[in-house]
């Protein structure tokens, strides 16, 4: 089980911290520009690292030649995440051959900001 690298995630800061069948594990150290107007982590920062997250852990027992893409995610902003570091936590709840369930947890210094769902179907990749 190889992870992939993705661009934009390294461009915003992200980096993949555990990798392991069925969880994932993406961390985040917050600079001023991820922020929103109020001071805020943008919530747009907050979706890619979820579903980024669950993408990892949906992808990380697939066999080889597989791969996923993100049908469907749905965010819970608990509250506002304010802190310098942010720990998105993914773990496959259910898999088959089509499509992966995932929950996926953000914690802003330990304390649960967001939590999200997400569908993810399971395609053959083309060689």
């Amino acid at each position: 089980m190889k992870a992939v690298k993705f661009p934009f995630l390294e461009h915003i800061g992200a980096e993949l911290k555990s990798y392991a069948t069925g969880t994932a594990e993406v961390e985040l150290h917050v600079e001023p520009y991820h922020l929103q107007h109020m001071g805020f982590v943008h919530g747009g920062v907050i979706s890619t690292l979820m579903d980024n997250t669950g993408w990892y852990a949906a992808v990380s027992s697939l066999d080889e030649g597989f791969t996923a893409v993100t049908m469907e995610i749905k965010i819970n902003y608990l509250k506002p995440a304010s802190g310098k570091h942010l720990l998105a936590s993914a773990e496959v709840k259910r898999q088959g051959k089509k499509v992966a369930f995932v929950t996926i947890e953000l914690h802003d210094e330990g304390k649960l900001v967001a939590y999200a769902t997400g569908t993810y179907a399971i395609l053959k990749e083309d060689v």
